[in-house]
């Protein structure tokens, strides 16, 4: 009988490895599909209407072939957590099945994490944005870093630290690696970059290739003679958090003696009243 759950070569720990762990036990089972609930650290967040509808088809012929890994819900009675296969689940709610086959393993938190993650690097389904903060959940919240992290997926560490590092530009970038509006290798160029924003426009509308826009990159800079100037993460973080709370972009230059300019742009009569405004009821 074929595993399914054997690992793809070249990837650190597979679910089989992961699912094999002493301290994790398994059972197979068919379960009622309305007494599973979602994994609340599912690292995948998008999931394309064309496949989904594809994948229902699919079982409608043929079933479900590879069943889905859960766990007892830990705050819902009578209930299991997705751990892996949630696109499986979907199309199963909407082919209209009543139950499905289910491996049933007792895994804490971070066990759930990395057996989400495994099946989604392993299927390649993740995009750039959700790997990332995969992985920097990984780091943030259960302890790891970079090279155990490298380790544990089987990629190398500078994929990690290059994957992570994306999380640093602007969320409108973010919104749009995830809807596949610009490449990975676009992203890797943009990051660190003041005007991350202005060649992002440029990518978009003139359908610039990754080695067009590196091109463009050296063009601003030989034009202004002096190097691009890769801003730190905290500010990058700082102009992305009041951009979201006030509905403008904030552009923060902050020079080696701690002087420097605070930029907000507003868009229309209606922003700059609004943005007066709150500096009048708050100074």
């Amino acid at each position: 009988m074929i595993n399914p759950f054997k690992s793809k070569k070249g990837l650190g720990r597979g679910l089989s490895s992961l699912i094999g762990d002493n301290d994790i036990k398994s059972s197979k089972d068919k379960i009622s599909i309305s007494s599973i609930v979602p994994n609340k650290n599912q690292p995948r967040k998008l999931f394309e209407k064309e496949a989904l509808e594809e994948l229902k088809n699919s079982i409608k012929e043929r079933g479900i072939i590879q069943p889905l890994i859960v766990r007892k819900s830990y705050d819902q009675d009578d209930k299991f957590e997705l751990i892996a296969g949630e696109r499986r689940w979907q199309a199963a709610q909407s082919a209209g099945l009543h139950e499905v086959p289910v491996v049933i393993i007792e895994a804490d938190n971070l066990k759930s994490l990395e057996l989400a993650i495994i099946e989604n690097v392993q299927r390649k389904d993740l995009n750039p944005v959700e790997e990332a903060e995969s992985y920097n959940n990984l780091i943030q919240n259960f302890g790891y870093d970079h090279e155990k992290v490298s380790k544990f997926i089987g990629k190398s560490r500078s994929h990690i630290s290059n994957s992570i590092r994306l999380l640093s530009l602007p969320e409108k970038i973010l919104d749009l690696i995830r809807d596949n509006k610009i490449s990975q290798g676009h992203a890797k160029v943009l990051v660190g970059l003041e005007n991350a924003l202005l060649l992002t426009d440029k990518i978009i509308k003139k359908k610039l290739s990754v080695r067009q826009l590196e091109s463009l990159v050296r063009l601003f800079k030989n034009r202004s003679n002096k190097p691009f100037k890769s801003k730190d993460t905290n500010i990058i973080a700082t102009e992305n958090n009041l951009s979201e709370k006030i509905g403008m972009r904030v552009i923060l230059n902050n020079k080696k003696n701690n002087s420097g300019t605070l930029s907000i742009e507003y868009k229309g009569i209606d922003q700059l009243d609004r943005l007066i405004e709150v500096i009048k009821k708050n100074y």
